[in-house]
């Protein structure tokens, strides 16, 4: 089982009543969990292999490799974390990984210049291993396309017009992991990624078929999520939230690590607007209106409108290793 509700995309190529019931299990599945499978996406099945293939020649690259790329090196906190280089609520996360955005000039960052375009810049790619940047860019435009539909439907299932989002992704800032977890000999379930909402707008995540480990918080139960075969597991972001007034809320997950001698390698991507856009405020239906409770609260996590705001507030949490070597001024409390 799942743990969460399954939807199919392919249902909005169907009749409109096909449609109208996705719109419907769309918006009833974000309202109410904040987590769903997708099925039916139409990304192929020959990428998704592929790029485990490439996930598993990086992480057995020879560690001088891998640092060659590490993301104390970029700016753009772009690049490789080696193990334990991470943090989520200043906690150390128990996994690798590599953090791949879209291609792009760094912006030149004048006085007047807001912080969070330190986001945009070129990647850090391997040289030993080609591959990943032609898998990299075909999973960043295929997911692309799948975030866009989604949103499209998420805006007519919330009573707007579907290009409602359209204008904040003008220029969209896609972003993906490729993340591995070790197995860890613990008494308790160790942290692979601790317990946290998603930043951005919406996240699609690929876990290797089979593997455990995704928790999602629902009721102050943790609901352990294991997707079917070649679906993609989707959850809301902050932005979400604010453009809903909480009617659609970001959920609390996290991952635990897996058993020892084993490892589970996962590929997030996060579907995000311009840096610059501030998320539109939908205006629902009465009916909807009355169950959104407002934006959450909490003075530990702030929530910005603006997403470069949000995605930096974000990135100088989790990694202060590369705000000291790249953008000391920035360092919380500095």
């Amino acid at each position: 089982m799942s743990g969460i509700p399954v939807l199919d995309l392919s249902l909005l190529n169907g009749t409109p009543e096909q449609q109208a019931a996705f719109r419907d299990d769309l918006r009833r599945a974000t309202h109410e969990v904040g987590f769903f499978s997708l099925v039916g996406h139409g990304v192929p099945a020959e990428l998704i292999d592929r790029a485990y293939e490439v996930a598993r020649a990086f992480f057995a690259l020879p560690e001088s490799h891998k640092l060659a790329i590490e993301n104390v090196k970029s700016p753009h906190f772009r690049g490789y974390t080696r193990m334990g280089g991470e943090r989520t609520l200043g906690r150390v996360d128990i996994r690798e990984q590599v953090d791949i955005g879209a291609e792009r000039p760094a912006v030149p960052v004048g006085p007047d210049t807001p912080d969070y375009w330190v986001l945009q810049g070129p990647n850090l790619w391997p040289e030993s291993l080609p591959e990943l940047r032609e898998v990299a860019e075909e999973w960043i435009a295929r997911l692309d396309e799948v975030g866009t539909r989604l949103l499209r439907a998420w805006a007519e299932a919330l009573g707007a017009p579907s290009d409602a989002f359209d204008a904040a992704f003008a220029t969209p800032s896609p972003y993906m992991k490729v993340v591995r977890y070790p197995g860890v000999e613990a008494e308790q379930p160790a942290q692979g990624v601790g317990a946290h909402k998603d930043l951005g707008v919406l996240t699609l995540l690929s876990v290797e078929e089979g593997k455990a480990g995704l928790q999602v918080e629902k009721d102050g139960q943790w609901i352990d999520v294991t997707p079917p075969s070649g679906s993609f597991v989707v959850n809301i972001g902050e932005l979400l939230e604010i453009a809903t007034g909480g009617y659609l809320k970001a959920t609390l997950h996290r991952v635990v690590s897996p058993e020892p001698g084993t490892e589970r390698i996962s590929i997030p991507y996060f579907h995000g607007p311009s840096l610059d856009a501030t998320i539109p405020t939908i205006e629902l239906p009465p009916a909807l209106a009355a169950e959104a409770p407002g934006v959450t609260d909490d003075p530990a996590n702030p929530l910005h409108a603006v997403f470069g705001e949000n995605w930096l507030k974000s990135r100088l949490r989790a990694h202060p290793n590369v705000v000291e070597a790249q953008h000391p001024r920035l360092l919380v409390g500095a």
